[in-house]
């Protein structure tokens, strides 16, 4: 099953709040990569990186996996520590619970 952008958004925003607990800088998440051809790329810019994501034709678990392992990259996390930041980090950015939006007063805001 693909995810959508909405979605995508969603676990981009709970994997920056996942990084940023653990002392990680979160990268920016895009879809797709500017290469045609690849499923992910990163882009660093000093002290930050963009990992993009292509989201179509692919399962919403290689999407996020792929997302997972740019965090991790991007902080340049290997070894043990990444094996177990890689599950911590995939279990924290479940699609199964409705997540409840980011900015819940904005709604309001626009309806007046």
């Amino acid at each position: 099953m693909p995810i959508s952008a909405a979605a995508f958004s969603a676990v981009a925003r709970l994997l920056a709040d996942e990084a940023r607990r653990r002392g990680l800088a979160p990268p920016g998440f895009r879809s797709p990569p500017r290469l045609a051809d690849a499923p992910r790329t990163i882009r660093r810019q000093g002290d930050s990186a963009v990992v993009a994501i292509r989201r179509a034709g692919r399962a919403a678990d290689d999407v996020i996996a792929d997302m997972v392992e740019g965090v991790l990259v991007a902080n340049h996390v290997s070894g043990p520590q990444a094996e177990q930041w890689r599950a911590e980090l995939a279990a924290s950015a479940t699609l199964d619970e409705p997540h409840r939006p980011p900015y819940p007063n904005l709604a309001k805001r626009r309806a007046t």
